[in-house]
């Protein structure tokens, strides 16, 4: 059995921020003391894109995902939006797990993709910076290479595709869902795959016919704006309060070359100058997976598992 087919059922949690309550799932330690592991996903993604990475994970740690504000079961969260809303939520979510970086505490790990990578690193250097152990961010979380253009919203397309599309459909059943999904060229492969499937379902709203995605699209236009600003995400990512380790794909959204990251991009960042703590970020590729499969794939899950248990240990 793959990684992308194993999947622990997690119970449904809330925790209470500004505007109301986050949703998020759990997936408990078999053991007190274990790791706290806090999973933040994308920008139009949900809790559920974690679940082989949580698969690997839970049991040995104790796991939360939460569906960021505007999204899945936080879409009711009302705003404002943006990265730093999303950090202090995050760092509301950590402190109700008693979440501590002091010596001797339960170790904390904060994970981020894509765009949770962004918010993952504005709370560990803002808010969050006594609460976190290690920060692991999975293609995402330093300066992009995409200049904005003058308008927000052609660059957010171009960059999100398809997923950005689906926003504004309504779909009559589950079986028009898969198939908008299908034709996606880096989700597309991965459809029928259980894991898969359930995060694509968490996605939804309404009842059929009329089924939607429950994403909040002023949600994701203030999220893409703060994370299209290459010099307010330089600011917060220059020097990392944790040990940081950046694991990146090959290939892009649309699963083809270029990535987000490249050896020459992460070394014109001088990542080995990065850092306090003699931490530093150390950057590592994640072999023939492109933006979403790096959390599907066995290689994929296995490198964020590892990770995790690193920056744990540490």
């Amino acid at each position: 059995m793959s990684a992308a087919d194993q999947v622990r059922t997690p119970e449904e949690i809330t925790v209470p921020v500004a505007g109301g309550s986050l949703a998020a799932l759990y997936w408990a330690a078999d053991a007190p003391g274990a790791p706290l592991v806090v999973l933040l996903h994308g920008i139009t993604a949900n809790a559920l894109a974690w679940g082989p990475v949580a698969a690997a994970l839970a049991g040995d740690c104790e796991v939360v995902a939460p569906d960021l504000r505007g999204r899945a079961r936080s879409a009711g969260l009302p705003g404002p939006y943006g990265l730093g809303a999303h950090a202090r939520d995050v760092t509301d979510l950590l402190e109700r797990f008693g979440a501590d970086a002091a010596p001797g505490a339960q170790a904390t790990v904060l994970v981020g993709h894509s765009m949770g990578g962004f918010v993952a690193a504005l709370a560990v250097n803002g808010q969050a910076r006594e609460l976190v152990h290690g920060l692991v961010l999975v293609d995402g979380g330093l300066p992009l290479a995409v200049p904005p253009a003058a308008d927000l919203d052609a660059t957010l397309a171009a960059v999100l595709g398809p997923t950005l599309d689906r926003l504004g459909r309504t779909f009559p059943d589950l079986a028009s869902v898969r198939a908008f999904w299908a034709q996606h060229p880096a989700v597309g492969p991965w459809v029928d795959h259980p894991a898969v499937a359930a995060y694509l379902a968490r996605d939804l709203t309404g009842s059929p016919p009329e089924l939607r995605s429950a994403v909040v699209p002023e949600a994701v236009r203030a999220d893409g704006a703060d994370g299209l600003d290459n010099a307010l995400l330089a600011e917060a990512t220059t020097d990392f309060a944790v040990p940081t380790t950046l694991l990146w794909a090959p290939r892009g959204m649309l699963g083809d070359p270029p990535g987000f990251y490249d050896e020459v991009r992460l070394a014109g960042m001088g990542l080995e100058r990065a850092g306090v703590a003699g931490g530093g970020v150390t950057a590592r590729e994640v072999p023939d997976t492109d933006h979403y499969s790096i959390l599907w794939t066995d290689q994929g899950v296995a490198a964020i598992a590892a990770a995790v248990r690193a920056a744990a240990a540490a």
